[in-house]
């Protein structure tokens, strides 16, 4: 799956500059081992985990999940903790924008229904798999959906 290879050259990368698993651990309050699970694909990693990736090593979303080789977006916005609320509203906006139905979009990312609709009512947070599916089908910035930056919308 393409999101762990992401993940796996992101942590090489924090891996050259002498950042050890076992510090983002501790910084993610996760033990070694759920951040090897991660990393090796074996389970998904949590939207609030990204995001404070994001936080940590000051790059985007986009760029963990390999969606762009930009690791920063100008008046790019720190985000302590995702708000459902911004996030199902951006992307119920986005569905609309695409003129798709909850039903067409739930095919689309490998969900259902019901699932569309706890996300874009802010219910429930979006899976990161389920937005990284939706950000590679529609080129869309994970980063916008988000609501960590206005720009890009779209990926280039």
């Amino acid at each position: 799956m393409d999101i762990s290879n992401n993940l796996k050259e992101f942590f090489y990368e924090l891996k050259l500059q002498n950042i050890t698993a076992t510090e983002i651990a501790i910084k993610l309050n996760i033990s070694k081992k759920t951040l090897s699970n991660y990393i090796n694909g074996d389970r998904y990693l949590p939207l609030e985990h990204l995001n404070s990736l994001c936080n940590m090593f000051y790059v985007s979303a986009d760029y963990i999940l390999g969606l762009t080789d930009k690791k920063q977006y100008p008046n790019y916005k720190y985000i302590e903790n995702l708000d459902k609320i911004t996030i199902g509203k951006n992307l119920k906006n986005f569905r609309k924008e695409i003129k798709v139905s909850q039903d067409f979009l739930a095919n689309e990312i490998d969900s259902n229904k019901a699932s569309i609709s706890k996300y874009e009512n802010g219910i429930n947070l979006i899976l990161t798999f389920n937005l990284y599916l939706l950000a590679k089908k529609y080129n869309v910035s994970v980063d916008y959906l988000l609501g960590k930056t206005d720009e890009p919308k779209y990926l280039s």
